[in-house]
């Protein structure tokens, strides 16, 4: 039987949640506007296989994992952190360089890319730690049926999807892309200085 007072609390938790602009936001941010439409929905779907795996966590109790283990925790904290320097610190090097046409074969590999960069950028995202080990958690109850289970993890995931999904679809159209293409070096430049920005108050924060 699922519990639907529940799955409502989470409902609103994870919308309020999911909103607030963070690393996640912005890789699609970048992606949409930089790349091709598919790759952005590559990586849309690496967050969303994240949130479901951290959502997993949350109601399986991680929260009580990272007190027992902060270590776990801090090095996940610190991996994530050196990653969005490294990708932000990579786009502000390579600021203005022009985008080439790829052969179908280096798209397909450009796709599983961006996949895996939704998945890292997420893995190590501090405002998704946080929110899922601390609000998300506390909204979830324990020991909650398969069903309500199931049903808690779908509205993460179609929430995320859609959010995302919406996100990278509105920008990745031919106007805005093409926008992008004539200030590609000044994005380029705001947004790993963003992402530089997030990894560096995730190590001191």
């Amino acid at each position: 039987m699922i519990d639907a007072h529940a799955v409502l609390t989470v409902f609103m938790v994870y919308v309020a949640g999911v909103v607030i602009p963070g690393p996640n936001f912005v890789a699609v941010v970048h992606k949409a506007v930089a790349s091709s439409r598919s790759a952005a929905l590559a990586l849309v779907a690496g967050i969303v296989v994240v949130n479901l795996f951290w959502a997993s966590c949350a109601i399986a109790g991680v929260g009580i994992v990272f007190t027992s283990f902060p270590w776990v925790a801090l090095l996940i904290k610190i991996m994530g952190a050196a990653y969005l320097i490294w990708f932000g610190s990579r786009l502000l090097f390579k600021a203005g360089t022009s985008v080439i046409s790829l052969p179908t074969e280096q798209k397909d590999i450009r796709f599983r890319q961006a996949f895996v960069q939704g998945v890292i950028t997420n893995i190590g995202n501090p405002k998704s730690m946080a929110f899922y080990a601390a609000i998300f958690s506390t909204a979830a109850p324990a020991h909650v049926s398969s069903g309500t289970f199931f049903a808690m993890l779908a509205v993460v995931g179609i929430i995320a999807a859609l959010w995302y999904g919406a996100v990278a679809l509105a920008l990745s159209q031919p106007r805005i892309s093409s926008a992008y293409q004539r200030g590609k070096k000044s994005i380029d430049r705001l947004c790993g200085s963003v992402i530089v920005l997030l990894g560096i108050r995730q190590i001191l924060k």
